[in-house]
């Protein structure tokens, strides 16, 4: 895909160039008060729209029933060296890399290297979840980690490093030098409440990292790069020939800047990789929702990952009704839109979302700190160009 900037995988060709002429010109602008709704009455251009907020390059993939239709690149991946962005440019995924951890884990689990519902202090080696009155009687588990219903911080403080060093794992758990964050901690009383958590996602890369003996990057690729050909992923921190081939965030100002991933924690944030590549995932969790594949994780499972595990207030999450494993739910009336979206500070946004029902979806990224509010008017102009069912965020 070296240097492409579209590719079309239907035989209509000619059919699928206008539904993509329709959608790069038929961009609704945002009403953002509260949730973002189009405004059908103002319609613009792609190019429009990263020029006004600021955002250098994108990349999206379309879905259509539980098959990639298309993908197609804009733009530059660095403002600096006007480098385009091309069909193999790799983008930082942000929390969206949240839903692949918690697959990978899942996998795990159907293995019987981990359990949903145990303590996870008898796993972990050389760091524990320091105990507190909120865990004298509720033990954390892995379940409630994955659900963000541990009671673990976010952290406020964010994740920060002394120049020139890099933490351990541990030392970002323990907020100790080099690293500069809260260390972890309980704040209420596991399972009772829901609070997303960055940290807790580090604690699952803990925990599968001291069971297995393995690294993350690793144990990604084994239980899903390897088994989808998603060859261009990685958790890998970005040096060296990957960092040549991956985006450079963008700040509110259109400011290209060093990018905020860590060599050591990545089960939260540190996913490269291509809408393409990203769609592939998603088409393997749609097939195997409806019992048609089982290459990372069971049906069953996948059931189990989509299920609502904590009701949510949509006017309080983004629109979100339900948490399940490691994504985020809309249900209305019978339909279902699963989604996680993604940013990296200083500059990196995802946006992926699927119906597991209908084989539809797609996935945007962009190297700009914006690039949210150019996915969301992309995923508006798709759904009304491939009438998607109409749930409340797409009416």
């Amino acid at each position: 895909m070296k240097s492409e900037k579209l590719k079309i995988f239907e035989k209509d060709k000619t059919k699928t160039i206008e539904q993509i002429q329709k959608i790069e010109s038929g961009i609704p602008q945002l009403n953002l008060e509260g949730l973002p709704s189009p405004n059908w009455e103002d319609v613009g251009t792609i190019e429009e729209s990263m020029k006004k907020y600021k955002v250098p390059g994108i990349s999206i993939a379309v879905i259509d029933n539980f098959e990639i239709k298309w993908i197609k690149c804009f733009g530059v991946k660095n403002i600096r060296t006007q480098k385009e962005v091309t069909l193999d440019t790799l983008f930082e995924a942000g929390s969206t890399s949240k839903t692949l951890t918690a697959a990978a884990v899942l996998n795990g689990v159907e293995q019987s290297l981990l359990s949903l519902d145990e303590d996870v202090n008898n796993k972990l080696l050389s760091w524990k979840i320091p105990e507190n009155n909120f865990t004298k009687e509720n033990k954390v588990t892995l379940k409630q980690l994955l659900t963000h219903t541990a009671g673990i911080n976010r952290p406020d403080s964010m994740f920060g490093v002394e120049e020139g060093k890099i933490p351990t794992i541990d030392q970002i758990l323990k907020g100790e030098s080099p690293a500069i964050n809260d260390p972890v901690e309980v704040c209420f009383k596991p399972g009772s409440d829901h609070s997303y958590s960055n940290l807790g996602y580090i604690i699952i890369q803990k925990l599968y990292e001291d069971i297995t003996g393995k690294q993350f990057p690793d144990i990604i690729k084994k239980t899903i790069f390897t088994p989808l050909g998603m060859k261009n992923s990685t958790f890998e921190y970005p040096t060296g020939e990957l960092k040549k081939n991956t985006i450079v965030p963008h700040d509110q100002d259109g400011e290209a800047r060093e990018t905020g991933l860590h060599p050591s924690a990545s089960g939260h944030c540190g996913l490269l990789t291509t809408p393409f590549e990203l769609s592939l995932f998603l088409v393997e969790l749609m097939k195997a929702y409806n019992g048609e594949s089982s290459k990372i994780i069971s049906p069953e499972t996948v059931k189990q990952m989509f299920s609502s595990q904590v009701k949510l207030d949509p006017a309080k999450f983004s629109g979100f009704t339900g948490q399940g494993l490691g994504i985020f739910l809309i249900e209305e009336e019978g339909k279902l839109l699963l989604t996680h979206p993604g940013t990296n500070m200083p500059g990196a946004t995802c946006m992926m979302i699927f119906n597991p029902l209908t084989g539809q979806g797609a996935v945007s990224m962009a190297n700009g700190i914006n690039g949210e509010l150019v996915n969301i008017q992309l995923l508006f102009a798709i759904s009304k160009e491939y009438s998607w069912p109409p749930i409340w965020l797409f009416k």
